[in-house]
């Protein structure tokens, strides 16, 4: 793990990237800033998580470090350790973690619960949707310390990489750590009510677009060309036939908006 440091005295703030080794968009993000090297009005840590599994270039060494917090500092797998190493990093931060994903190329944003901080931060930040998904926390990163996480875009993209540094410098923006203005979004809030499992399959199809609606009776996906059709209408959320090996997505309900003006309906 590295650690770096912009301003002097103690960081309530942290930029977080390379959780999982086969995302880099993060990576590049926070080497522009310590070669930038900008005037910041408050400290912030920098960390770069996974360096073992970056170098090479897995997701992850031994498990997903996203699932293994706290961690353990006695922990068998290199990811057990490291999550209870990087939590106590990143005590009494609020951290913002990049990420990047193979279902969707517009950056989102994922909470572990429609905080304050949550609600006014986001809609600060150029995403699409807020997700909030604190059903689904267990052992990710936002269950052990306060974060915001970000989907910076497709996975191995040279527009992930261009997002993730406008990303994090519109929450350092927003967190008044850089100077300037950002622009507040209306920003729609999706919750996740269910995981899609993938059944046994050679080949997966996704007939759906993520944020947009399933009605109930529509195909949604197929396994070997069997389709999987929605009993209930639902907003499909990093839905991909291979982005996660056992997952073909989750589905969420939309809880509202959250106006430029910080306030939902």
């Amino acid at each position: 793990m590295r650690v770096a440091q912009l301003g002097s005295g103690t960081p309530e703030i942290a930029v977080v990237a390379g959780i999982h080794g086969d995302e880099p968009c993060g990576v590049r993000a926070v080497k522009r800033l310590l070669d930038d090297r900008p005037t910041v009005e408050r400290p912030v840590k920098l960390i770069v998580a996974n360096e073992e599994a970056l170098e090479r270039r897995v997701r992850f060494v031994d498990e997903d470090l996203n699932r293994a917090f706290p961690g353990d500092p006695d922990a068998k797998t290199h990811e057990g350790r490291l999550a209870h190493r990087l939590v106590e990093e990143l005590e009494g931060c609020l951290a913002f973690s990049m990420h990047s994903t193979q279902s969707h190329a517009d950056p989102f944003a994922i909470v572990n619960g429609l905080s304050d901080t949550a609600a006014e931060i986001c809609p600060q930040l150029p995403v699409v949707a807020m997700v909030e998904t604190s059903n689904f926390s267990e052992g990710r990163l936002f269950s052990a310390v306060e974060t915001i996480e970000v989907e910076c875009g497709l996975q191995g993209s040279e527009t992930a990489a261009e997002n993730a540094d406008r990303l994090t410098r519109a929450f350092l923006t927003a967190v008044g750590a850089l100077p300037g203005d950002t622009v507040r979004r209306d920003l729609p809030v999706y919750r996740l009510t269910d995981v899609i499992r993938k059944h046994r399959a050679d080949t997966y199809e996704v007939f759906v677009e993520n944020f947009e609606e399933v009605e109930a009776g529509d195909p949604f996906a197929a396994a070997d060309g069997e389709k999987q059709v929605a009993d209930e209408s639902f907003y499909p959320v990093l839905m991909s036939p291979y982005g996660y090996r056992n997952v073909l997505g989750y589905t969420a309900e939309k809880i509202g908006v959250l106006r430029s003006a910080t306030t939902a309906e």
